[in-house]
């Protein structure tokens, strides 16, 4: 319905229901009209969290992805070894990429990438693949670019609407495979991490090189945050024999981060971390159940 609509109407959405919401909290101070406001407030809760469910909550009791992977022991030296693999893959799909005057990456034609990816939902392993892939473009660039940035948040999918809805001032390092995670939100797959995996089967054999690149790029810094509590020199490692275009998108990324560190982002990584949990998901900076997918996956060779 949405789709078409160049600006994010689920934004816009949000914007309308902050300021009905600062309608009725100015309203409940006035005595005449506090239970009229009181049971009006009730009643848009229950609207609200009833379509919420309808059309997005009850997505999280599906059955998880990982019954549909083969079973398997997850050892450090496997890992360690999709790592360097990973690591050669970046290196190599890393000379086919554009740079910026910095020798940065960056990206001339996001559109082509969000077709990119549309088309791949349909190319998704059988026995994984339970939805439908639409090729219907709502991928959006959010009005909150900027509380984004501030706040951590790479994207996300507003159910009431059915947009995802990304942070355009992201890095292009970033930027392809958080489109593609977000599109996998779309076709209804709400645990965080499973959106990760479905957007690595989408974009790692990709024929465009920035989508291709940042999927790979992802899973590197993915498999290397798993590994960085136990084996810390391991990691050095990897992160020293980056190529120089790699090191220099790295240090953008860091840059980036840097630039929006404060309370807003420590607030936003807090109540993420309990929605998350809330919904029978990991906290925020897990990336065990997306490790634990990816390398039962490649370790099996399907």
């Amino acid at each position: 319905m949405f789709s078409s609509i160049p600006f994010s109407v689920g934004d816009v959405f949000y914007i309308l229901l902050g300021i009905s919401l600062i309608y009725f909290f100015i309203n409940i101070f006035n005595k005449n009209k506090r239970n009229d406001i009181l049971l009006r407030f009730a009643m848009l809760l229950n609207v609200l969290y009833f379509m919420y469910q309808i059309f997005w909550g009850m997505l999280y009791f599906q059955k998880p992805i990982s019954n549909k992977l083969p079973k398997g022991e997850i050892d450090i030296q496997l890992t360690k070894e999709l790592t360097v693999k990973y690591l050669n893959l970046c290196k190599q799909t890393r000379n086919f990429v554009k740079e910026d005057r910095n020798g940065v990456f960056k990206i001339d034609d996001l559109k082509s990438i969000e077709t990119k990816i549309l088309s791949n939902q349909k190319k998704l392993p059988d026995f994984i693949k339970t939805k439908a892939g639409t090729e219907i473009n709502s991928l959006k660039p959010s009005l909150f670019k900027g509380i984004m940035s501030y706040s951590g948040i790479l994207g996300y999918y507003n159910p009431f609407t059915a947009e995802a809805q990304y942070n355009s001032e992201l890095p292009s390092s970033y930027l392809p495979f958080t489109l593609a995670h977000e599109s996998a939100h779309q076709l209804g797959y709400a645990r965080e991490q499973e959106a990760n995996f479905i957007a690595y089967l989408i974009g790692k054999n990709s024929e465009n090189f920035d989508l291709k690149y940042s999927t790979e790029y992802f899973v590197l810094k993915s498999l290397l945050n798993s590994l960085s509590s136990e084996n810390p020199e391991f990691v050095k490692g990897v992160l020293h024999h980056y190529s120089p275009s790699m090191k220099k998108d790295r240090i953008a990324e860091n840059m980036f981060i840097r630039r929006h560190e404060g309370l807003l982002d420590v607030f936003f990584g807090f109540t993420n971390d309990l929605f998350l949990k809330s919904n029978q998901q990991e906290g925020s900076v897990t990336y065990s159940y997306f490790v634990d997918l990816l390398i039962r996956y490649e370790n099996d060779g399907i």
